[in-house]
Parts: structure tokens; sequence; C-alpha cells
């Protein structure tokens, strides 16, 4: 069963960046799309950004031009990179293999407040 182990978040002022990671075992990342979902309090889980195994990204509509997705397929990662984060972009962040999920981790906390 793969493991997706997520790190990064913290608590980061409005315009700041942060840098989420994700490591999947296995070697299963190179193989599928990514992508990286986020929750927010009393919110339904939403997927934010997707790179498919051709590099492909997608962006949802509320983070298109401020968060950027990459992938390392040699040490199974894959990163969020964040700027010009909003107080609505506070949420518990997830990777995950769109359409074909798994055990999802714990997440990583960001808070975006003053």
């Amino acid at each position: 069963q793969v493991q997706l182990v997520e790190s990064g978040g913290g608590l980061v002022q409005p315009g700041g960046s942060l840098t989420l990671s994700c490591a999947a075992s296995g070697s299963l990342l190179r193989l599928y799309a990514m992508g990286w979902y986020r929750q927010a309090p009393g919110k339904e889980r939403e997927r934010v950004a997707l790179i498919d195994s051709a590099y492909y990204t997608e962006y949802a509509d509320s983070v298109k031009g401020r968060f950027t997705i990459s992938r390392d397929n040699v040490n199974s990662a894959v990163y969020l990179q964040m700027n010009s984060l909003k107080p609505e972009d506070t949420a518990v962040y997830y990777c995950n293999f769109p359409g074909r999920l798994v055990s999802w981790g714990q997440g990583t906390q960001v808070t975006v407040s003053s």
C-alpha cells in the first residue's frame, strides 16, 4: 500500500509563500498523475493542482497564477510552491493520485493570517 507523507505547512502572513512537499512510498508516483488537495474547516476537500506523468499541469481557478505544482520522479516526491497566499488558502493540504485515490496521509496545515 502506498503511503503519502505531506510536510512544509505552517503559519504565514498574507502575501507570503510556502512550499509543500509530498513523499510517496514505492515507485508508483512516476507512473501516474499526482494532485494536491486541501480541506478548509467546514468545507469539502477540493483539488487545487494536478501534474500528470507528462508534466501537464492543471490548477483550480482560485490558485491559478499563485501556486505551482512540480514533481521529482527520482525521489518520488511532489511539491506545491504557494505564493501570494491569502487567508482563504488556510486549510489542511494533502497529496494523492487523482482518479486512483489511495489512503490519505495526515496532511499538513497551512494557516494564512496576520
